[in-house]
C-alpha cells in the first residue's frame, strides 16, 4: 500500500466542479487528492495574427502555479517571463487539447484555457489537460450558436491525462509530490477517450527501465486515463458531445 492507503493501480479520488466561476463560458475545479485546478475557458473573436487560413480557429493555454499553491511560497509570475517549466506545460495542454477539436469547425475565433494550480501535489499538468477538456466543451456549448455547424461540437474526441512512474521497483498510477520525488522512472500520458495516444512524456531519474516495465507503465495509464473519461462523461451529463458506443 502507498502513504495514502492506495492500491498501485487507483487514482487519487477525484472530482470536478463544473461553473466554479461565472465570467467565462467554460470554468472547471478539478481536484485529485490534495491537487486542485482552476481551468477556465475563454473565447475570444480573432486568431492569432500568423494564422494564414480563413475561416480556421484556435486553441491555446496558459499554465501558472498560484504563490500558496506550494510551500514555500512560489514566487508569482509576470507577464513575458513565464518560467521555462510553466510554458513547457502549457505547451503541452495546448497541443492536448487542439489534437481534438476542428479547428475548421470552431470558425475564425480563438479558445484560451488557462490553467491555475490552486494547490500542488503532483499531477498538475495531467489534471490540467484532464479539466480543460470539460471546460472546453462547456465553452463551445456556450457558443453552439455562433459556430459554422451549430448542429455538432468541433470536438472529434475527449482527452484526458495522467502521471505514471516506478517508485521502489514498482509500476505506480497517479503520482502524488512525495511518490514523484521518490520515482526511478516518471511519465505523463496523454490520451483520447477512445484510447489513441496524444503525447507520452518519459524519462529514467538516474536510471533505465525495460519494455517490460514500460508496457506495464502504459496499461496503468490507459486503465487511469479510462477512469478519467468516465468522470468527465458523468460531469458533462447530456452535454456529453459524443454518443455513446453500441453495446456488445
Amino acid at each position: 500500500m502507498r502513504s495514502d492507503n492506495r492500491p498501485a493501480d487507483a487514482l487519487r479520488p477525484v472530482t470536478i466542479t463544473r461553473r466554479f466561476t461565472r465570467a467565462v463560458p467554460g470554468s472547471v475545479l478539478i481536484q485529485a487528492g490534495r491537487t486542485m485546478v482552476l481551468c477556465t475557458a475563454s473565447v475570444e473573436a480573432e486568431v492569432p495574427p500568423w494564422m494564414s487560413e480563413p475561416g480556421r480557429g484556435w486553441v491555446t493555454a496558459e499554465y501558472s502555479m498560484l504563490p500558496g499553491s506550494t510551500s514555500p511560497r512560489k514566487r508569482r509570475e509576470r507577464a513575458g517571463r513565464v518560467d521555462g517549466r510553466s510554458s513547457e506545460i502549457q505547451r503541452l495542454v495546448g497541443r492536448s487539447l487542439r489534437a481534438v477539436t476542428d479547428l475548421a469547425g470552431l470558425g475564425p475565433r480563438t479558445i484560451v484555457l488557462d490553467c491555475d494550480v490552486l494547490e500542488a501535489d503532483g499531477g498538475t499538468r495531467t489534471l490540467s489537460i484532464t479539466g480543460s477538456f470539460v471546460a472546453l466543451v462547456d465553452a463551445l456549448q456556450a457558443i453552439r450558436h455562433e459556430l459554422p455547424d451549430p448542429n455538432g461540437l468541433p470536438v472529434r474526441d475527449s482527452v484526458a491525462a495522467v502521471s505514471v512512474g516506478i517508485v521502489d521497483g514498482r509500476p505506480l498510477l497517479d503520482l502524488d509530490h512525495q511518490e514523484d520525488s521518490a520515482a526511478s522512472v516518471d511519465m505523463n500520458v496523454v490520451m483520447t477517450g477512445s484510447g489513441r495516444f496524444v503525447e507520452i512524456q518519459g524519462t529514467g531519474e538516474e536510471a533505465t527501465f525495460t519494455d517490460e516495465q514500460l508496457g506495464a507503465l502504459l496499461q496503468l495509464a490507459r486503465q487511469g486515463i479510462a477512469s478519467l473519461t468516465h468522470l468527465q462523461r458523468h460531469s458533462l451529463g447530456p452535454q456529453w458531445p459524443f454518443r455513446e458506443p453500441p453495446a456488445e
